[in-house]
Order: C-alpha cells, then structure tokens, then sequence
C-alpha cells in the first residue's frame, strides 16, 4: 500500500493510494484521525506501491493515467494528467480549514467547469453556481427547488476542457457542497465530522469513473424479475376486496402487472407488522390469491413502533433493549402515523437482528417486498432532537452523524432479515432514505413529489443523478403523488416510466385513482401500449440489470456519460434526454404540442419507423400523446420477446434479436436466469456476448456461459436498416449452414382506436425489416451477411 502523511498548521493530511484510479485524502485538525470505519466503503486498498519523486518541496505520486502532487509545506494537493494538465487542484491560499465545526476543502475552480451528480437532487443537470446540502429529510410536496431532499448520495463528477474526475465525500454527517455559488473563485464541499475523508477518482473515460466509484462502495445484488415489472401502488388500496378488483381489473383488461403494494391502511391502527383485521381479516388468503394471479405483494414498513404496552412488537422492543435513546438513557419519543412512537437503532447489529426476527412473519405470509419509508427519520414537526444516541457499530455516535445512514440501514436491515427467512429467494426491497452504498441492499424512489410537469423533467434528472452515484435501481411515483395530473401530462409520465429502472404507479389518498383506466379508454390503450412494450423488452431490460449488478454503470444514463463534452447535452432543452441502457435514447416532454430534440454524436433511427436521424443536429418535432420520441443508437443490439401479463408467464419459445446496422462494432452481453433464486451466484445462468461487426459484415453470437439453459429454443433475427444485404450464412461448430433472408414488418406499439365513430382508423406503424430464423444453440453462432455485388 502506497501511503503518505502530512502535517502543517495543526492540520493533518493522510494521503492513500486506493487503486490505480483512486486517491483517498484524509484531513484532520489537532490529531491524526485514527478510524477506518465506514458504512459506504467495501473495497480495500491494494497492496501495490505507485512510484513517486520528491524534489524537497513537493512530493510527486505517479499512477497510471494521473500525477498526484503534494506541497510539503501548505499539504496542497493537485491532480494533473500525465503531460500536465490540470484535473483538480486546492484553492492556493484555502486548500482546506475549520470553521465554525465544519471541515472545508476549497477547489480552484477550472474555466468552464461543469457538476453533475449528487443523486436525487432539486435543480439543473448541470449543479455549476449551485450550493446543496446533505441531510435526510422528509420532504412532503418538495418544489423544483428545495434542498436538502431524502436521500444522500456524496459523489459528484466534475468536468472541465476534455477532462473529467469523480469525487466521494465519505461522510454521514451533514455535508455541504458549494459549485461556485455566489464566487468565482472556488468549489468546496464540507463535513461537520472529526474528520474530513474523500476519494479522488480519476481515468480518461467518464464512464470508468462511475465503474470505479461504484467498485469502491459495492455492486447492487440482482433484483427478483418481477421487480422490473409495472407496479400498480396507492395510499391506500384497501379493503382486501379492492386490492382484488384492482388486480381483475389489470388482468380483465390485459395491461401487464407485477405487483401490487399495500400501504399503511393495512396495518392495525398503523402499528408495525400487524394486518387491519376488518380490512384485512384474511391476509394469507389475500397473498395466495394475489399470488396465483400472477401478481407479488410489497408492504409498507415505517421504522416508528407504537409506545403501546401489550403490543407485541414494541414489548419485545424493550426487552431486546434496541431503541434509540437520549444521553441520559431514557428511550427517544417521536410522533408519527401510530401516534408516539420509538425507533430500532439500526447502527446496532441487535437492533437489525431484531428487526429481522420481526419480518420473519410477514416474508412467511408472502409478502415479498418490503417498502421502506419514513425513514430519514420523519417525525411530526421535522426536528429530530440532536441528543440522541446511536450504537454506530460499537462507535457510539449522535444523531446529527447517524441520521444520513439511517435510512440505509434500515433497508439493510430489511434486505438481511428477508434472506435470514427464505435464504435463497431474493428479495425486493424499496427505501425513501438513502446513503452512499445503499444500492447493495435497496431500490430508491424520489419520495412525494407532485403531478406537475416541472416534477416528472426533475424526477428524470433525480433517476439520473442517482444513477451517477452507483444507485442503478430507482423509480419516481408516476403520475404524481400528490395532486392530479392531466390526461396528457399522465399518459407522457406513464410513457417515459416505461424506460426507467422502476416502474411504479403511486397516488395519494383522496385524489383521483391512478390506475390506467381512470383516465378514459384511449388513455388505457396508450398506456397499454407502453407497458406492453416493457415486457416485450423484459430480454434487454434483465440484462442491463445484470450489467449494472458487475459494474454499477447506470441503466437510465444522462447524455453527458456517453458525451461529456457537448455542450447541447447540458443545454436546458436537452438535458432531461436520456439513454435507456446503451440501445435507446428517450426524448421526454411534459406538456406541449411541439418540442425541440438534440441528436448528438452517432447516428440513430426513430424506433418506431427506422427513419434515420442526422448526428449533432436539433429536430423540432410535433409530438403525439400516442407516442413518447424514443430513438436507437447505431449497431444496437435489442432482445425482446412475446407479450406477457407478467414476469412469471413464459413467452413463447422464440427469443426477437433486433440488429440495427452502423457504421461501430457493438458488443452486449445478454443474460438470463431464474429471475427469483440466487442460483446464478453458483453458476445456474446463461451468458453470451453478442458482437455486431457493421465493417465485417458479421454478427458473432458468443458461446454461451453457466449451466443454466435459455428459456428461448429459436433466435429470430430483426434486421433493421440492412437494405443493401441481400442473403446471410452462418456458422455452428464451423459447420456452415445458409441463412436466407426474406422482407418482414415489425410494429412496437399497437394502433389507438380512433373514438370518433366517423373518423378513419389510427393507421399501423412499423418498420420494414428483414429477418431469418437460427436455433438458439449454446455453440459460438457467427453470421455473415452478404451485401448485393459481393
């Protein structure tokens, strides 16, 4: 391990070489910090030694693709390319102080410098000339603009000239990040912790730095697949007869569903782990025919269990002895949905374990989510007393440092209890609260926002930010949680929601119903449409699911991963435009009868008709309420299958391979398992590279990996833009075998009825395609398509 320490001033600077790409720095004042204890972190340093010159002055480290520069005397520390250019350096006269309890680092600002990260903040893409604040807060209604939010999420990327790095500030106390708001001279980011602890993160490419960072504070596990399904929810279907009819319904009329969530009206006058028994006099019952239907429960968990004497859960509370208490060891009080409430001290490992002793019976019953909320900690009056104290593993800690992991814990806690009760089926866990890390244990949504279009552009941004810090599985309450969308500003969120991680259907108690139907039956063919098409995708979504489980690049990707650089992707019109995985760029609007797009580097084609769409261009296009503008990159390869109900129905036995012809070689990697067990972790699954050659001519199916076998006996192969290929020929044990190639018509969507009873029928829209048909063999399958005059 390569390790450098620095005094100067009292403050003292301890320098760690974590990785080729990463750099940790710690700052204390008075004494070294002597603890290496975080929530966030899993990885461990490496044991090389980096070379380094010290000319008296200065001490130089030298990684791979970086320079590392220390000045002796002022513990300065700058970040430089190989050939000198400047990454990220100290403010000279700054470099890092302590005022008024908060730890401060100030950085030089770069010309032009751009910030974006931070998760599931309020604000632009770009957070240049803002100033944000870390603190896990209930924020019902929050506006476009209010800070601190839920959730956590301590990492940013900065990026300037041709140049990007990553930094994660390791701190659960409040933090404070300042991009330039209100000077031009400096960006800091604070701490009021011991010590000031961060991680530099630098490599050429943009997106190895959020592979590295999400390396640093673990991988996401698989979720179960029928997770990835549409999720019908509101506070609160209830009785069990209305949970019923919702689930007849979504069946009844054929819009495919998942799950379906009980809210807090389950429980017994709110109370933790307890079933309404007027509402819910059967909740077995209940799940089994839920179950049998196809669809999967989640219920609600708050951490707050009622101070009640002979209510079980807060009795065996107290003996096992795991709530939060005040300095002088009396148990915390705070009011919420039960009345007054105490709260497990999820930094404890007994109070976790408690906890999961308490899930047992629910995960028993077949509940299989397990929603998390209120959890930053909310209580009425949103100020949770600072004199409370927390186990903090063994470290004993205050609230003000144990608030912000609070919420992740608490979804730990739920994701460990679930497996210590069915071991080897996953689990689905959901937190409004959120830290650095929590993807290994949770999904996160963006808490009660608002049907508004300001609020369905921010929560983009928000699924965005978060998939910046490792945070791939996250989801928005579509259509608003509070208030009542418009029919068009509905059937636009309901549409885009069909390409984000988590697809879920929230609304408020006493507001209209959110489900499809209610908003009239053109809508419901609309929205059908776009569901439809999820489960068709359901191939390509799994896959990128398992992608991000090996590496943490995000599913839902702001333009500026894949084109740092641009200017436009930054630009206030296109900077809620987005990737859904590496196929798809998905233009969303919330309101308007005309809407500009942006087209930047690669070409691509409209989904819907294959018309080709010129690179670095801006389209004005008039935008349909039957369509979201959705568009595909050069040399895509997509899986799809046939429609299903649910992730549980099989498809048919023919696995829709869509090859979109470019000018790049493009390799994905398809995936498939059980989607339930963790049977893939010992090797059940099936894995194969499918490289697209566009120079060659040549699409290579890889052999396939683990001892799983594919769902799917036939491939079908949906060529699109291979105008000018006139036949095919492939490969299996290189024995070669002709393919031909005969003209085919594929459509995404279905027609809308037309209402009027004079009108002319919707027309059918689709690509004309060319397609052959291969068995899916396991052997290495490699193709070769023949142009005319070849």
């Amino acid at each position: 391990m390569t390790e450098y320490n620095f005094i100067a001033a009292e403050r003292y600077t301890k320098i760690t070489c974590y990785s080729p790409s990463t750099i940790r720095i710690c700052v204390s004042f008075g004494a070294p910090a002597d603890d290496d204890f975080s929530y966030a972190v899993t990885m461990k340093p490496d044991d090389k030694v980096y070379p380094a010159c010290d000319d008296g002055d200065t001490i130089t480290i030298i990684m791979p693709e970086f320079l590392v520069r220390i000045d002796k005397k002022s513990t300065a520390v700058e970040f430089t390319t190989l050939d000198g250019k400047v990454i990220n350096r100290d403010e000279p006269g700054l470099v890092c102080s302590r005022i008024d309890g908060a730890i401060t680092s100030y950085k030089s600002l770069q010309k032009g410098e751009r910030f974006i990260g931070l998760g599931a903040k309020s604000g632009g893409l770009n957070k240049a000339g803002r100033a944000y604040v870390n603190l896990n807060t209930d924020a019902f209604a929050y506006d476009t603009e209010r800070d601190p939010l839920y959730s956590s999420l301590p990492f940013y990327l900065g990026i300037h000239g041709e140049l990007a790095y990553g930094v994660f500030l390791d701190s659960t106390c409040r933090s404070d990040f300042n991009f330039g708001a209100s000077n031009n001279r400096f960006s800091s980011f604070s701490t009021r912790d011991d010590y000031l602890d961060y991680y530099f993160i630098y490599h050429s490419d943009i997106a190895d730095i959020i592979k590295s960072y999400s390396r640093l504070t673990g991988y996401m596990p698989l979720p179960p697949k029928w997770s990835l399904g549409y999720q019908q929810n509101r506070y609160s279907y209830y009785p069990d007869t209305e949970v019923l009819r919702i689930a007849s319904t979504l069946r009844e009329k054929q819009i495919p569903c998942d799950g379906i969530t009980l809210d807090i009206h389950h429980m017994d006058e709110y109370k933790l782990f307890t079933w309404d028994k007027v509402r819910f006099p059967e909740p077995q019952r209940l799940i089994d025919t839920l179950t049998a239907q196809g669809f999967h429960t989640t219920i609600i968990v708050d951490p707050g269990v009622k101070s009640e004497e002979n209510y079980g859960v807060y009795e065996r509370g107290k003996e096992a002895d795991v709530f939060v208490k005040y300095t002088d060891g009396l148990d915390y009080e705070g009011q919420v949905w039960p009345g007054w409430c105490c709260f497990p001290d999820f930094t404890a490992p007994d109070g976790r374990r408690w906890w999961a002793q308490e899930l047992k019976n629910s995960v028993n019953e077949g509940v299989e989510g397990i929603w998390n909320d209120m959890n930053e900690i909310a209580v009425w009056g949103n100020s949770l007393p600072d004199n409370l104290i927390f186990d903090y593993e063994g470290r004993s800690a205050f609230a003000p440092k144990a608030r912000n992991v609070y919420g992740m814990l608490m979804a730990r806690a739920s994701y460990e209890g679930f497996i210590e009760t069915k071991p080897d089926k996953r689990p689905f866990v959901l937190t409004r609260a959120a830290y650095a890390g929590v993807q290994r244990y949770s999904a996160v949504w963006t808490g009660d926002n608002t049907a508004s279009p300001e609020h369905i552009l921010m929560g983009i941004r928000m699924l965005m930010g978060m998939g910046l810090c490792g945070v791939p599985f996250t989801g928005m309450d579509i259509g608003g949680f509070l208030g009542e969308a418009s029919v068009e500003l509905y059937l636009r969120w309901m549409q885009t929601g069909a390409f984000t991680p988590y697809m879920r259907n929230h609304k408020q108690v006493n507001s209209k119903s959110g489900e499809p139907w209610t908003y009239g039956e053109e809508a419901t063919e609309i929205i059908r449409n776009y569901i439809n098409l999820r489960y068709r995708l359901m191939p390509y979504i799994y896959s990128l699911f398992y992608q991000a489980s090996q590496d943490g690049f995000p599913i839902m990707r702001t333009l500026a991963l894949r084109y740092p650089f641009d200017d436009h992707v930054y630009d206030l019109r296109f900077e809620n435009q987005y990737e859904f995985g590496d196929a798809f760029m998905i233009a969303p609007f919330a309101e308007g009868k005309y809407g500009e797009v942006y087209f930047p580097a690669d070409a691509r084609r409209d989904f819907y008709t294959d018309a080709p769409e010129s690179e670095r261009t801006i389209k004005i296009l008039k935008l349909s309420r039957h369509k979201l503008p959705v568009y595909v990159r050069e040399s895509s390869v997509v899986p799809m299958q046939s429609l299903v109900q649910h992730t549980g129905e099989k498809p048919d036995d023919t696995l829709y391979l869509h090859i979109y012809n470019g000018a790049t070689v493009n390799r994905f990697v398809y995936y498939e398992d059980d989607g339930e067990t963790f049977d893939y972790r010992r090797g059940k699954y099936f894995k194969r590279g499918i490289l697209f050659n566009p120079c060659e001519n040549r699409l290579i199916i890889e052999k396939a990996e683990g001892s799983y076998s594919s769902r799917f006996v036939r491939i079908k192969l949906i060529l699109h833009g291979f105008e000018s290929c006139v036949s095919a020929k492939y490969f299996v044990d290189e024995v070669l075998h002709p393919l031909p190639l005969k003209p085919d018509f594929v459509s995404f969507i279905e027609p809308v009825s037309s209402f009027e009873p004079q009108a002319p029928s919707n027309p059918v829209e689709g690509c004309t395609v060319k397609s052959a048909i291969i068995e899916n063999h396991r052997e290495k399958i490699v193709i070769q398509f023949i142009d005319g005059g070849n």
